[in-house]
């Protein structure tokens, strides 16, 4: 299967740059993955389309403020630290810009010198690995001086740091929003649970790696990123009684649909599970663990969309976008949603 096979055009003006004031006000396309069947709601409808008895499986993950601006500590030149994830307490992988400034043993100012760093290695695809240094808890100092590390496709600057969380997000540790969880308010929240329906809570860290294109002509030849998930033995436990019963695990978004079927991977009944995942699902690999999921629009070519297609079949999600883009449906990280039953 050619990459290729996932492109559709997006005009630039449907690729949304702002969260609307209401989260819950977004459009929702929903897709009946059976038929193809495709109809025109808004987020707050979704009560309407879950079953008392099934489960809404969230990413639980919190977006790190992890765009840092500073200065080399003797020259005073501009950096630009993005943080990717964490070896040790006090040691990161980064991605450094202009990275030829980045020698092991160079030092960076932050702030007002309440944060500073030292490059120990240059590691995979010439990132760096540094040493922080700071007086009281790293994360407070980080939400003080750093900012989000908003997809590239987005260029305006975002003025309220919330807007980039779900309102559920609790383990920091992500570069990125799960974004199909953006929609959810607490009031929705609430409506769902009132009608019976569980929910469960999984982490998958989102790295950059998500927004990578695939460069392969052939999908079979493309490497996925690793991201570390933790399922829960509560979240197990819900997802196998709801199974038992009969009723649908809906995923809200690819995060948690990555971490369910890389735990699926290893059998059912789901246990609980923490570790690296690599998982890519594409056209023609089987589902072992959800029946429905809530998620965004994705980029051409992406491997979300070629996940989204695995679910619902390749022809009726291209069929889905062309409508989408044809009702000017806002697209991406701060766009609308679909949802897939």
């Amino acid at each position: 299967m050619k990459t290729s096979d996932f492109y559709y055009n997006l005009p630039q003006e449907l690729i949304a740059q702002e969260p609307l004031k209401d989260r819950s006000s977004s459009r929702l396309m929903t897709l009946n993955r059976v038929t193809g069947e495709i109809g025109h709601k808004y987020f707050y409808d979704i009560v309407d389309l879950l079953n008392e008895g099934d489960c809404l499986i969230l990413n639980d993950t919190k977006v790190l403020p992890a765009r840092l601006f500073g200065v080399k500590e003797d020259t005073g030149g501009a950096i630009e630290f993005l943080l990717l994830h964490k070896n040790t307490l006090d040691t990161w992988e980064v991605i450094l810009k202009p990275g030829r400034r980045a020698k092991p043993g160079a030092r960076f100012v932050f702030g007002n010198g309440e944060l500073k760093a030292e490059i120990l290695d240059i590691v995979n695809e010439g990132n760096r690995l540094v040493k922080f240094e700071y007086d009281g808890v790293f994360e407070e100092v980080l939400d003080r001086l750093g900012e989000m590390p908003l997809p590239p496709y987005i260029t305006k600057k975002l003025e309220d740091k919330e807007r980039y969380q779900t309102v559920y997000a609790k383990h920091p540790g992500s570069a990125a929003a799960p974004t199909a969880g953006l929609h959810f308010t607490p009031e929705l929240i609430e409506k769902i649970k009132s009608k019976g329906i569980k929910l469960g809570y999984v982490t998958l860290h989102v790295g950059l790696g998500t927004f990578r294109p695939v460069k392969a002509d052939d999908i079979n030849d493309h490497k996925m990123h690793s991201e570390f998930y933790i399922l829960p033995q509560e979240t197990a436990d819900l997802v196998n009684e709801t199974k038992a019963r009969g009723k649908r695990v809906v995923s809200v978004g690819t995060t948690a649909t990555r971490t369910l079927e890389t735990c699926g991977m290893k059998g059912m009944p789901l246990k609980a599970s923490s570790g690296w995942t690599d998982i890519f699902i594409y056209p023609g690999k089987e589902f072992r663990v959800i029946d429905a999921l809530i998620t965004n629009f994705h980029l051409p070519e992406s491997t979300l969309i070629m996940l989204v297609s695995a679910l619902a079949g390749k022809e009726n999600v291209m069929a889905a976008y062309e409508e989408a883009v044809r009702k000017r449906y806002r697209f991406f990280s701060f766009g609308d949603a679909m949802f897939i039953s």
